[in-house]
């Protein structure tokens, strides 16, 4: 086998490796594989960026990306800590790195390794923002921020005090009240509404949501509560009132067709409109204190 020859087949199989950092066996087997790959010259670096950028030489983009492989695996490795699988991680970040040789201008001056950590750390952190939790955590730019930087900035872990939640929100440039939000997002514990086990299925969490559109069992037994107390407290309230005030009470406010006037229970009682007035208030005063005491 000629070193050309050589060459192009290692190339075919870390190509093959970029989109699947498991087909080497092992990550680790991977992680030595990259690791062993030269590092490109600026010179190298610039020719294989132009002959990418005039000719669309596909084996330049294979050569630039392969190149700086080990800068992914050394980006991803700074993520493990959220739980996710480290190959994922690097797949994810290779997907960037793709995408920013994709995008690279030689002639800024730049080298790709310095261009390409936005990219790789990009797809990163949308992956993990996507697969930490089965619920988004962070979908606002200020909460991406504070999701990557919230946990480092949390001393061993704690429940921030009021200082420290004014010192990060200002060092981030974000809300207060973004901060104490996210905060309490990342320390809460996700439950499966689904049983895990064989127990009866009845008693797992999803038996006891409500239905869509339905009001929560526990709102409508406390509502029914409520109206119990109202109007066994409102019959004893109108029951200590003397006849005449009972009647007038009853007569302006618990009837279906609207109740009588003034003038009508003036004409019953033979008193003025505004002398049935003053009983009135005087009635609803002590119903009042009644209800309340």
């Amino acid at each position: 086998m000629t070193g050309t020859t050589a060459l192009t087949t290692h190339n075919s199989q870390m190509a093959h490796a970029i989109a699947n950092p498991g087909a080497l066996g092992t990550i680790d087997a991977y992680i030595s594989t990259v690791n062993r790959l030269p590092v490109l010259t600026l010179e190298r670096e610039v020719e294989l960026a132009r002959s990418l950028r005039d000719d669309n030489n596909l084996d330049a983009a294979r050569e630039l990306v392969l190149s700086h492989l080990r800068l992914v695996v050394s980006v991803a490795r700074q993520y493990l800590g959220y739980g996710l699988p480290h190959a994922d991680l690097i797949q994810e970040g290779n997907v960037g790195l793709m995408k920013a040789v994709k995008r690279f201008d030689p002639e800024r001056g730049v080298r790709l390794v310095s261009f390409a950590v936005h990219w790789i750390k990009s797809e990163i952190h949308e992956y993990i923002v996507r697969n930490w939790r089965l619920v988004k955590v962070a979908t606002t730019k200020a909460q991406r921020k504070l999701f990557f930087n919230l946990r480092s900035m949390r001393p061993d872990g704690a429940t921030l005090d009021s200082t420290q939640v004014d010192g990060i929100a200002e060092k981030l440039g974000v809300r207060k009240e973004d901060v104490r939000e996210m905060e309490v997002r990342m320390s809460g514990r996700e439950m499966s509404l689904e049983n895990q086990d064989d127990d009866d299925e009845r008693f797992a969490p999803i038996a006891f949501l409500s239905d869509d559109g339905q009001a929560d069992p526990t709102q409508v037994l406390e509502r029914r509560a409520v109206d119990t107390m109202h109007g066994e407290g409102l019959s004893q309230a109108i029951e200590a009132l003397d006849p005449r005030s009972r009647r007038i009470v009853q007569a302006r406010w618990l009837q279906d067709d609207g109740g009588a006037t003034l003038h009508e229970l003036a004409d019953e009682f033979g008193v003025s409109a505004e002398r049935i007035r003053q009983i009135e208030v005087a009635a609803m005063k002590k119903m009042r204190a009644a209800l309340t005491a």
